[in-house]
């Protein structure tokens, strides 16, 4: 285990398997052993737990994972190792390698014979060092299941790790949209020293506990309503929201801000989800 922190050990795996670590696919190994701690520890799994990972590479958070909680599930891309997971499986009996894009997992799940979908598998957690380059779209595969996970305990960019967990005045449309579903935080931070090849950012590593109680609205509607907040940032919310709605719903939104207490100033990012939601109810779109 202790050798897949080694660069020269992942050298020599790349090479055996005819690998060159891919930007496409946002393959940088982690060489920190702590780092795996900690996210281990944040997942806090027992031997009850299924574990879904995203991109194992050569297992450097799967196998202890395997060590730690009774399934492990891991969707894997690069079928060059395949070969190096055949052998591994022989070890690790709780774990499986679903081989294909966790995003097309309909059709990759076809080959896995003791697994058709997540709606079958009952309570699962995701813990992954996620490809920087699928972040968004898989953080919106997992929160839109409707089996979602219990939580998730994901490595991504630092940049993108803060804006997930940001606070009312530096909203977006991805921390709300992660805010709807859970309860976000940054469990800690990872240099960019501490990765082969070395990337060219830093990273963080963050937890979302997925909310059990959900509103009951149409969440597509939602979603087009907070996304028309931010279509012009350098704009005022009230302009941002009229202009989507047309002038037809301008006297609504007014009486809206009012009801609210929000000023006409106010710009999208100073709202919450919890904002968000009592507007959205306020105006009532048909």
């Amino acid at each position: 285990m202790e050798k897949l922190f080694n660069p020269d050990y992942l050298q020599y795996l790349c090479q055996k398997y005819g690998l060159r670590p891919s930007k496409q696919y946002g393959q940088n190994f982690l060489l920190n052993e702590e780092v795996i701690e900690k996210m281990i520890e944040a997942g806090e799994i027992n031997k009850k737990d299924i574990v879904v990972e995203v991109g194992p590479g050569f297992g450097v958070l799967t196998l202890p994972l395997c060590e730690k909680t009774g399934k492990v599930l891991a969707y894997e891309i690069e079928k060059k190792i395949e070969p190096y997971w055949e052998e591994r499986v022989k070890e690790y009996k709780n774990l499986e390698i679903i081989w294909g894009n966790v995003l097309n997992s309909q059709k990759s799940i076809k080959s896995v014979k003791s697994l058709k979908s997540l709606e079958e598998i009952g309570k699962y957690k995701v813990i992954a060092n996620l490809p920087y380059q699928i972040t968004s779209q898989v953080l919106r595969f997992f929160l839109e299941q409707e089996n979602k996970p219990e939580s998730m305990v994901i490595m991504v960019q630092k940049e993108v790790g803060e804006r997930i967990c940001a606070k009312p005045g530096d909203m977006s449309v991805l921390s709300l949209s992660v805010q709807f579903y859970g309860e976000p935080e940054i469990v800690s931070f990872v240099s960019r020293k501490d990765f082969y090849p070395a990337p060219k950012v830093d990273s963080a590593v963050i937890k979302i506990i997925i909310k059990k109680n959900l509103p009951k609205i149409d969440e597509k509607k939602f979603f087009d309503f907070v996304r028309s907040g931010f279509i012009n940032r350098r704009k005022l919310l009230i302009k941002n929201l009229k202009n989507y709605l047309g002038k037809k719903n301008k006297e609504t939104i007014d009486k809206a801000f009012e009801k609210m207490g929000f000023s006409n100033n106010i710009r999208a990012q100073e709202l919450a989800v919890e904002d968000w939601l009592k507007l959205f109810s306020i105006i009532n779109l048909p």
